[in-house]
């Protein structure tokens, strides 16, 4: 069973504590990479818009008669042809987003979260907040932790407005709770600090044996 780094609220070393069974799995890239690109797709608007010659300005009557003229022949100014025309099979406002099976994109975050585990750059905190939402707490306990200036995912059992308040201010630190966890974002930030409590939401949410329709409805944003 894997193990990571114990700190308490000021980031000081309090030991190590044991991880979830799969943060020992072997990381799969490829399907990272398919998970990455499905929530990319998703994400897009998709309201781009071009009109057809049927959509322009434009009259309907025939520029100039067909023979005698010495030009092209020409039967409308909405054509393709002509500026100001209609655009031929120009891009319509559609859905990018597509179909992948929920066990690829719940494996795309295991295998982010065992490469966070294995690579040294997981770490689990009793707590990241006080009471009150302090950013300069906050800061110094990331400091102590040796993620000062380093982009970080601050992950919480439940929504937490102490925590994100405190991180608001500071650049490059994201909180998510741990059913919103998203490849996206964990692939923006390399470093992870998880609370205590959020690694038996993991475990839940995310583990092998955890139902695919379990997973959190946040990483299909």
């Amino acid at each position: 069973m894997g193990k990571a780094r114990l700190v308490d609220a000021t980031g000081a070393a309090r030991g190590e504590v044991d991880l979830p069974a799969f943060f020992d799995e072997t990381p799969n890239p490829e399907v990272v990479h398919e998970a990455f690109l499905w929530q990319q797709a998703s994400r897009r608007t998709g309201t781009h818009a071009t009109k057809t010659r049927g959509e322009v300005r434009g009259g309907g009557r025939k520029p100039w008669r067909q023979k005698g003229t010495g030009r092209a022949r020409a039967g409308s100014r909405r054509s393709p042809l002509w500026i100001g025309g209609g655009i031929t099979f120009g891009p319509l406002p559609r859905t990018h987003g597509y179909a992948l099976p929920k066990r690829v994109r719940r494996l795309g975050i295991r295998s982010l979260l065992a490469d966070r585990a294995q690579g040294g750059g997981l770490i689990v905190a009793d707590a990241l907040a006080d009471d009150a939402p302090r950013t300069r707490a906050l800061k110094s306990a990331l400091a102590a932790m040796g993620l000062a200036g380093r982009k970080t995912v601050l992950v919480t059992a439940a929504h937490d407005q102490t925590v994100v308040k405190a991180a608001a201010n500071l650049p490059g630190v994201t909180v998510l709770t741990a059913r919103t966890l998203n490849v996206r974002d964990l692939l923006a930030h390399p470093a992870l600090v998880l609370t205590k409590d959020a690694l038996g939401v993991l475990a839940e949410v995310w583990g092998e044996g955890s139902r695919p329709d379990g997973a959190a409805r946040g990483a299909e944003r």
